[in-house]
């Protein structure tokens, strides 16, 4: 017994998935989106510092620097360590690493042919 089959039956393109989690996306982006985050960040990439130093730097009220730094940390852009009664924070490399990737990996994309509306390479949808 013979099946049918459709002379053009061709695979549709597999749907590239994400190589990571929005959400998390989400959150590092929205702990970014704070101007006293940033210069946090930029405090740090000199290296590990304690919070008394970072308040004094930045001028910040201890609780208003505690927020952003949960904020940070919480996203995963920062560690922190105690050593006695201070605590210490530093960046997370990997993280920061990790968050170059998604923004390489999202333009790249964005400059594929197949992302411009009417430059579809496929001959089941666009013929």
């Amino acid at each position: 017994m013979k099946t049918l089959t459709s002379p053009a039956a061709t695979p549709a393109p597999a749907r590239r998935e994400p190589a990571f989690d929005p959400d998390v996306v989400a959150r590092t982006f929205q702990a970014l989106s704070d101007p006293t985050r940033i210069e946090i960040l930029q405090k740090l990439k000199g290296g590990e510092q304690c919070v008394c130093d970072l308040q004094a730097e930045l001028g910040a009220a201890q609780s208003r620097l505690s927020f952003h730094l949960r904020k940070l940390k919480d996203a995963g852009l920062v560690t922190d360590r105690r050593d006695g009664r201070w605590s210490y924070y530093a960046l997370v490399p990997d993280a920061l690493a990790a968050l170059t990737g998604i923004l390489v990996d999202v333009e790249s994309g964005a400059r594929s042919p197949a992302s411009h509306p009417g430059a579809c390479a496929c001959t089941a949808c666009c013929g």
